[in-house]
């Protein structure tokens, strides 16, 4: 692991990071270089990192820990895993739309409308209204008009009553 005391040493006995030692210890050899030729980008570079360094050396200890493969976890909403090429990275693993369907009707008082979920779901309208009228048709929703005429879908078991809502 590394250590974020370790990474302020060496920024300060790297002439306050201009010679980038820091970024050599953190992996960052790349920028490390270029700190190296250009004085930490004329100091600018090297104050940003003062600013910056614990959590450079959080993402550094991340970097490490998944390519050890001792951690896959969610991460800022995203899940960390090993794909099939033998590499780590961020894969995008959608929610389900039933779970998303759920999701939206408890946070409504058991109502949603299509727009609604293609919102929330990143799907088309289209889709969004077939989902939803699927629910209906296996009988865990129901199709409902409220009373300004509008068309939503309604979870009974999640719904508080049906004040809103006409038959």
């Amino acid at each position: 692991m590394y250590s974020t005391l370790i990474a302020y040493l060496l920024w300060l006995f790297s002439g306050c990071g201009a010679l980038g030692f820091h970024r050599f210890y953190l992996g960052k050899i790349p920028t490390g270089l270029l700190w190296m030729f250009t004085g930490g980008l004329g100091m600018i570079g090297s104050i940003y990192d003062f600013f910056t360094l614990p959590r450079q050396v959080d993402e550094a200890n991340i970097r490490r820990a998944i390519s050890d493969g001792s951690i896959r976890r969610d991460i800022g909403g995203q899940r960390w895993r090993n794909v099939s090429d033998g590499t780590t990275r961020i894969v995008n693993e959608k929610e389900p739309v039933e779970r998303v369907i759920l999701r939206l009707a408890k946070e409504n008082k058991g109502i949603l409308t299509a727009s609604e979920l293609a919102l929330s779901a990143n799907i088309s309208m289209e889709i969004a209204k077939r989902d939803l009228d699927a629910m209906v048709t296996k009988g865990f929703a129901e199709l409902r008009v409220r009373q300004s005429g509008a068309l939503v879908y309604a979870i009974p078991d999640l719904m508080d009553s049906d004040e809103p809502l006409v038959d």
